[in-house]
């Protein structure tokens, strides 16, 4: 197995480096169709829990990097999402737990509120028989359920970094002084979302004698820093190098003109109805203007993004799941991480100002061998960004064909959509302003929100008490 040598890259025999460099899944098990997670190392116990979960072979990240964290090793692991990242940090976690049963064992830091629920599904899916208990800590939740749940004494502690750092500050009896293992995942987006501030105090307050996993799309200079701050002799295993879409996906782009995009869009949701659709906009109030629009012209659209309390956040997506919602508007706070399969297409209604970020956004599509379809609004000022997104996955994309004069019917229907529209949000301003000056309402608004664009930023400049912390650090 390549990942086997400590280098992480030059183990293992030709074929398996050419089929790795390639990123050929189906290559990959033909050279060796018959490895299982036992012969990774993982215990019975885990191996049954991964069968009733319907894992029949490892993914490759989990090939390379499961062995290497048995054998005690940090692991800084490179791959897209939806490579199976969670359970190559997961199993050995679980498996070293089984071994030293202990509290607070693993610290688990995730950038977004969605993301770490998830997580903590899978833990709780593949540590159901040997009793392991989770808790989620993220913004958007009651502080004080929150620390009563910490006063338990969970085995795993999955959490943003801004509300841990809460509770490290002011929960008392709580401290992570005897943890075992730290995990980052996404940790890219972990500090590209200026956690940078939090990671520093966590790392200051957890012992230095610990495990390390630090999983990642990609290598950025920020990643490597941190690196060098919180790993020993770490092993790098990178099973995807070059950014690629898979080819089940079928992407285009539609150029269109700024102020005709609303109409487009209900142009092309006419047209692929009955398909379950993620739509992606670059601001919270765009998905809020987006879904009440759609909803006025009849279609069970939902909106997901940072400034919605945890609870909404969470009813929305489970009614995507669950189908009752063919349409979720979303900011890239559901770009990363969540795999919801039955996904049909993605529309980037706001082009992706990093042009990473298009991978994982059109990554919501086409999962585990199934087809998809990717449309990207290109307005007149998105041309540079287009041509960026087309160099990084190396291909121009064909043009999605469509009828200007039809379109173009649809021009009055969606103007009035929009003016009802605009009216609910004023109305929806004007009530939250009536509650924030009546004292109701604390919970989950924007100010509380750690995830997203302005995470952690919000707290440090207009908390008073944390600007007083800091000044003293």
């Amino acid at each position: 197995m390549s990942g086997g040598s400590d280098s992480g890259e030059d183990g293992g025999t030709q074929a398996v480096e050419n089929v790795i460099d390639d990123g050929i899944e189906d290559a990959l098990q033909q050279y060796n169709p018959n490895v299982s997670f036992k012969d990774l190392g993982v215990v019975d116990v885990l191996c049954e829990a991964c069968e009733s979960l319907k894992w029949k072979h490892p993914s490759r990240i989990q090939r390379e990097a499961i062995p290497l964290a048995l054998k005690g090793k940090d692991v800084i692991g490179l791959a897209e999402t939806g490579s199976g990242k969670t359970a190559a940090f997961a199993l050995p976690i679980l498996q070293s737990l089984l071994e030293n049963p202990q509290r607070y064992f693993a610290l688990i830091l995730t950038p977004t509120r969605e993301l770490a629920y998830q997580i903590s599904e899978q833990f709780e899916a593949l540590g159901a028989s040997i009793g392991v208990k989770t808790a989620v800590i993220v913004g958007g939740m009651d502080m004080m359920s929150q620390a009563l749940t910490l006063a338990k004494k969970p085995h795993i502690i999955i959490a943003t970094p801004g509300r841990l750092v809460d509770h490290l500050e002011n929960t008392k009896g709580f401290s992570l002084r005897a943890l075992k293992f730290l995990v980052m995942d996404e940790a890219d987006r972990i500090l590209n979302m200026d956690f940078e501030v939090e990671v520093d105090k966590i790392l200051q307050v957890i012992p230095r004698e610990r495990r390390t996993f630090l999983f990642s799309a990609t290598m950025t200079k920020k990643v490597q820093k941190l690196q060098r701050a919180s790993l020993k002799d770490p092993v790098k295993v990178e099973v995807s190098t070059k950014y690629k879409t898979v080819d089940q996906l079928q992407q285009y782009y539609i150029f269109i003109p700024v102020k005709f995009k609303d109409v487009y869009l209900v142009h092309i949701l006419n047209e692929l109805a009955g398909n379950s659709i993620m739509i992606f906009c670059a601001t919270c109030n765009g998905t809020l203007k987006t879904a009440l629009m759609l909803r006025a012209l009849g279609v069970s659209a939902i909106p997901l993004n940072g400034q919605m309390s945890q609870n909404k956040r969470l009813a929305a997506l489970t009614k995507f799941k669950a189908k009752s919602r063919s349409v979720l508007i979303s900011t890239d706070v559901a770009s990363r991480g969540l795999d919801i399969p039955h996904v049909d297409v993605v529309i980037n209604f706001d082009i992706p100002t990093h042009s990473k970020d298009y991978i994982h956004r059109v990554g919501r599509t086409a999962r585990a061998g199934r087809a998809g379809k990717a449309v990207t609004f290109v307005s007149q000022y998105d041309v540079e960004l287009y041509q960026r997104i087309e160099h990084l996955i190396g291909k121009k994309l064909p043009l999605y064909e469509t009828q200007d004069e039809e379109v173009m019917c649809l021009e009055e229907r969606v103007g009035e959509a929009k003016r009802t529209a605009a009216a609910q949000l004023r109305d929806m301003t004007d009530i939250k302003s009536s509650k924030r000056k009546r004292g109701q309402g604390k919970g989950g608004g924007p100010m509380d929100d750690d995830t997203e664009t302005a995470v952690g930023v919000r707290k440090r400049f207009f908390g008073k008490n944390n600007k007083k912390k800091m000044k003293r650090k």
